[in-house]
C-alpha cells in the first residue's frame, strides 16, 4: 500500500479530515471511513489493544497501519516480501526489532504470518521509530515522521531534510505539521498523489 492511503487512514482515525482535500481533478481519490476501517480490523482489536499497551503506542496508529497495509488480511505479501497484517519485511524491520530483543537472524515468514507476532513485531518497530524521533519537538510532526519512517525508513525520511541526520532534526523542528506533510509529499515519489 501507499504512503499516502496509510496517512489518509491516519488522519481520519484521529479526527483530522479537515487537512484532507479530495478535489475532483486528482488521478486517485480514497474514500474511507470509520465504520468499515472498524469492520475490518474487529478480529484484531484484541491483540492491538494488548500490544499497544506492551509498546506505550497509540492504538489508533497501529490499525491504521494494519488497514492500509494489509486491508486486515493476515496472509497478505507484498511484491517486494513485505508480509503479513503490518507488512513486515523479515531482512529490515523484523531483522532489526530481532536485534533490539537481543535475538540473532531475523522473523520466518511463518511467523510474520501469524497476527500475534506480526502485530508485536509492527508495534516493537513503530516503539523503536518513535524513541529515535524524541528529539522532534512537534508531537503531531514525530507522528507523521514515524509514519513516513515506517514505510520508507528512517534513512530515507531524514535524506529528504539533509544528509546529517542532526540537520534534519534540527529542519524538522522548525515546521508544522502542514509545512511537514507538504514538504514530504514533494520529496517521497510514493506519495505524490497526497493532498495536504
Amino acid at each position: 500500500m501507499t504512503l499516502g492511503i496509510l496517512a489518509i487512514s491516519i488522519l481520519l482515525l484521529t479526527g483530522f479530515n479537515q487537512f484532507l482535500n479530495t478535489k475532483p481533478t486528482l488521478k486517485k481519490n480514497y474514500f474511507l471511513n470509520q465504520k468499515s476501517i472498524k469492520n475490518t480490523l474487529k478480529n484484531w482489536n484484541d491483540i492491538i489493544a494488548t500490544t499497544a499497551n506492551k509498546y506505550k503506542v497509540d492504538e489508533k496508529l497501529i490499525k491504521s497501519i494494519v488497514y492500509v497495509e494489509s486491508s486486515g488480511n493476515p496472509y497478505a505479501k507484498s511484491q517486494s516480501n513485505a508480509i503479513g497484517l503490518m507488512q513486515i519485511k523479515p531482512s529490515s524491520a523484523g531483522a532489526e526489532v530481532y536485534r533490539l530483543n537481543g535475538k540473532k537472524g531475523r522473523p520466518s515468514i511463518q511467523e510474520l504470518y501469524d497476527p500475534k507476532t506480526n502485530i508485536d513485531i509492527g508495534t516493537s518497530y513503530i516503539s523503536f521509530l518513535q524513541k529515535k524521533f524524541i528529539s522532534i519537538k512537534n508531537k503531531d510532526v514525530m507522528r507523521y515522521a514515524t509514519i513516513v519512517a515506517y514505510v520508507n525508513g528512517t534513512s530515507a525520511l531524514l535524506k529528504t531534510f539533509s544528509k546529517s541526520r542532526k540537520e534534519a532534526i534540527n529542519i524538522i523542528n522548525t515546521m508544522t505539521k502542514k509545512s511537514f506533510c507538504t514538504h514530504i509529499k514533494k520529496n517521497t515519489r510514493q506519495c505524490k498523489h497526497f493532498v495536504i
